[in-house]
Parts: structure tokens; C-alpha cells; sequence
């Protein structure tokens, strides 16, 4: 089933914290977060608000080349982001340990989720941000909890 939830209309990256504190504060879903968006739409930078609003303690950046950055809260809180967009196959998250992490209980932030489909877990939530102009995003998140039959 997908629960529809929050969605926010004209984000831009002076709101960002505040928007990124109200969906910490009113989370209660999964600990898999998949993060649509065409390239440059802000996904990362989202990812790093949300991180902000946990109170990361490591210089957070963009996993673009590690495939997986590991960050920790100031509770010692192990947060996982990563970003898929250059891997060519399934193969290569596999082998990196993918599954491992989703199913640890901790965190992970996934962005270019649609480079690895078969490895995504049944429950998860998925943000999807749209570009609306040069300075302006809308982010819908919605939660899938696993009994719905199409994934992704």
C-alpha cells in the first residue's frame, strides 16, 4: 500500500532547512529513503538538510564516486547515503554490500535509486523532487510499505 504524505510546493534553498526539519520531525516510516530527481534538481542538497536537521557531526558530500558515504548523528546514529548514478549494473551495488545496509535498521539515503531496482526493500519512502524554475522545487514524499506489488 502507498500512503500518501507530505508535499511541499516552491522549496528553494532558503526554506530548505525548515522543510528538512518538519520531515524529520513528523517521520515515522521507513528507514529507506529513495530520492527521485532529474540531474541537478537537488537531491544531495536535500539529502545534506535532512542530515543537518539529525545532527550529522562529518562534513557530508556527495557519494558520487565512493557509491556510499557513511555519517554519524551526534547520538552516534550511523546514516548511509548513496548515490548510484555511476555504477553500470545491479552487480556493482551488490557487490559493495547494498543489501546489507538496507537491512541493517540504520538509515540510508538513496539517490539514482532506478540503477538498482531488484535490490530496493518492499518498504521504503520515496522522495521525489521536481524542478518548477531556477530557484523553486516541490518535494512529495509518499511511503511504501511493502504490500503493494509494484515497487518502484
Amino acid at each position: 500500500m502507498i500512503k500518501e504524505g507530505m508535499v511541499y510546493q516552491g522549496v528553494s534553498l532558503e526554506t530548505l532547512d525548515t522543510i528538512a526539519q518538519e520531515i524529520v520531525k513528523t517521520w515515522s516510516g521507513p528507514p529507506v529513503w529513495l530520492f527521485h530527481g532529474e540531474m541537478g534538481a537537488g537531491k544531495t542538497t536535500l539529502i545534506k538538510a535532512i542530515c543537518r536537521s539529525w545532527k550529522v557531526t562529518d562534513v557530508m558530500s556527495s557519494p558520487t564516486f565512493s557509491i556510499v558515504n557513511e555519517y554519524e548523528t551526534e547520538g552516534g546514529e550511523k546514516i548511509y547515503h548513496f548515490d548510484f548514478y555511476r555504477i553500470k549494473n545491479e552487480a556493482e551495488a551488490w557487490d559493495i554490500g547494498t543489501e546489507e545496509y538496507f537491512y541493517s535498521g540504520n538509515r540510508c539515503l538513496v539517490e539514482w535509486p532506478e540503477k538498482i531496482p531488484s535490490l530496493i526493500p518492499a518498504a521504503y519512502a520515496a522522495v521525489s523532487i521536481a524542478i518548477e524554475n531556477n530557484t523553486q522545487r516541490t518535494i512529495a514524499i509518499s511511503v511504501h510499505d511493502g504490500k503493494e506489488e509494484n515497487r518502484i
